[in-house]
């Protein structure tokens, strides 16, 4: 087959890049061809790039139409439908806050694919997509790119944040990890040290901060894991609370707790070698990319067989789709430049435009401000 991958950017190392990442690499060693499709190319596409996968900016250097689309991102996932116009899809939801994650109504978007529970809710409940047309298929994790470490110690020494936004909650983490006497670094965007192979880094550590997909390599690897990121603290991963926590992903319905050292302290109370170990076992038994491989390449067989069965593409239905959809864009992108120019940081630097330096860091701050919001999959011009 050949996949057509769209994704908003595939320069780093966010969670839906690596995914698109693992999938392509993985689809091809199973024979098929993966093109990914990205309005932004970086270091990860290069990465792909020597790894044979095709990538590109423009559809038109597409020659041969895809199979099937693999949509990410309503933006980029609604581009490559109506460039291919004959190709099924379906469209996959990794976060249940992110504009770009909503899923757009579209005729040939046979399947709408979620990666836990919490992105199912928001499918059904909130962008009324039919239960029928909905599937979960939960995260996975590179099992030769994060091999087991050795054995834990009896007593955790070393304590690592692993999150590209570690600033949030490096403090609490930080005092948390004094009052327990662990020496804590972090990796990830925010504090500056971004690792290309974060599988041979994550093997020094015994305990690990993080959540989702970040959370899951961890417990590969065998570390202790305490679910926390920027929008709160959720509970040391046990293997009783395993199965329960990997149906929202590790993610933000588990992050019940706010970000205060005490918190934080009580779950690094619970730390277990022998129950770290054993539910490291259960990862690479059961959340191997291999597996979900397996479920996605079912998928498309299921969506391209429906697809051969209605072959006839309604025109007329699919420009209303794409123009309700270029109304909710355009409404959704207002709404943000709104908030942003009516922030009161940028009110008040509107206020101190005429003092010469800080006017100057003012007209900075301002053009700060309305940048396109991180996470919106939009690049200013």
């Amino acid at each position: 087959m050949r996949i057509l991958i769209t994704n908003s950017s595939v320069a780093s190392r966010s969670g839906t890049e690596t995914y698109v990442r693992d999938l392509a690499c993985g689809l091809l060693g199973r024979g098929h061809t993966p093109v990914v499709y990205t309005p932004k190319i970086g270091a990860l596409a290069r990465e792909l790039r020597d790894k044979t996968v095709p990538v590109t900016d423009c559809l038109d250097s597409i020659t041969e139409p895809p199979d099937i689309i693999h949509g990410h991102h309503n933006l980029e996932t609604m581009t490559a439908l109506l460039r291919f116009t004959h190709a099924p899809a379906i469209f996959v939801t990794h976060d249940n806050l992110a504009r770009r994650d909503v899923p757009p109504r579209f005729p040939r978007i046979l399947r709408y694919v979620a990666v836990d529970y919490t992105c199912r809710d928001r499918l059904v409940f909130e962008h009324g997509v039919p239960e029928e047309k909905t599937r979960v298929v939960l995260n996975s994790v590179n099992l030769a790119a994060f091999r087991p470490r050795a054995p834990l110690p009896a007593r955790p020494r070393r304590a690592l944040i692993f999150s590209n936004a570690s600033s949030a909650h490096f403090a609490a983490v930080s005092e948390a990890c004094a009052q327990s006497g662990l020496e804590l670094d972090a990796l990830g965007h925010d504090s500056g040290n971004v690792s290309p192979k974060p599988g041979e880094v994550l093997g020094r550590y015994d305990i690990v901060f993080a959540k989702g997909r970040s959370a899951l390599e961890a417990l590969a690897v065998g570390a202790a894991v305490v679910l926390c990121d920027f929008p709160g603290v959720g509970p040391m991963v046990t293997t009783g609370e395993f199965d329960s926590l990997r149906r929202f992903n590790f993610g933000h319905r588990t992050l019940r707790s706010e970000i205060r050292p005490e918190v934080i302290a009580r779950e690094i109370a619970r730390y277990d070698a022998a129950d770290a170990a054993e539910v490291s076992r259960k990862v690479r038994a059961v959340a191997g990319s291999d597996l979900m491989l397996d479920e996605v390449l079912a998928l498309y067989s299921e969506v391209m067989a429906e697809h051969a069965a209605s072959p006839v593409v309604d025109a007329e239905a699919e420009l209303r789709a794409a123009a309700d959809y270029l109304r909710w864009l355009t409404l959704r992108l207002n709404e943000e430049e709104d908030a942003r120019r009516n922030s009161p940081v940028r009110r008040i630097g509107k206020r101190l435009r005429g003092v010469p330096l800080v006017g100057r860091l003012a007209r900075a701050l301002d053009r700060r401000l309305l940048a396109p919001a991180p996470g919106s999959g939009l690049r200013r011009h």
